[in-house]
């Protein structure tokens, strides 16, 4: 076993609580599915958002879909003028067999944009 760290993103359609809580469970989900982890696996989870976010702690979504012992801690990103707007990233550390060429680093929605050589989109 190893310690990876995973990532991910998603773009939000705008900073309401009810979407940013859903599509944040959407990208953790997808994350732990596309590199079969359970909630055992995982070490911690480090939440970013855009400073356009501030509608709700990313985190939250994570406790609400069961994630109650793993730590997880959010933060914003910095304010750069041409950045992706309404963006949440996550930096997933886990316990995998997973070599670092086979983890699945997973980008949703608009923030497919900020690694098209992650995922496809080129």
């Amino acid at each position: 076993m190893a310690v990876r760290a995973i990532r991910g993103a998603t773009q939000l359609e705008a900073d309401e609580r009810e979407h940013l809580l859903e599509r944040t469970a959407e990208l953790v989900r997808a994350v732990l599915e596309a590199n079969d982890l359970e909630s055992d696996d995982l070490i911690s989870i480090l939440f970013t958002v855009t400073p356009d976010l501030h509608s709700e702690f990313p985190a939250v979504a994570g406790r609400q879909i069961g994630l109650t012992d793993v730590p997880l801690m959010c933060m914003q990103e910095i304010d750069v003028p041409h950045a992706l707007p309404r963006v949440v990233r996550m930096m997933l550390h886990a316990d995998t067999p997973r070599s670092r060429d086979k983890v699945q680093h997973v980008y949703l929605h608009g923030a497919v944009a900020l690694r098209p050589d992650l995922t496809g989109a080129q």
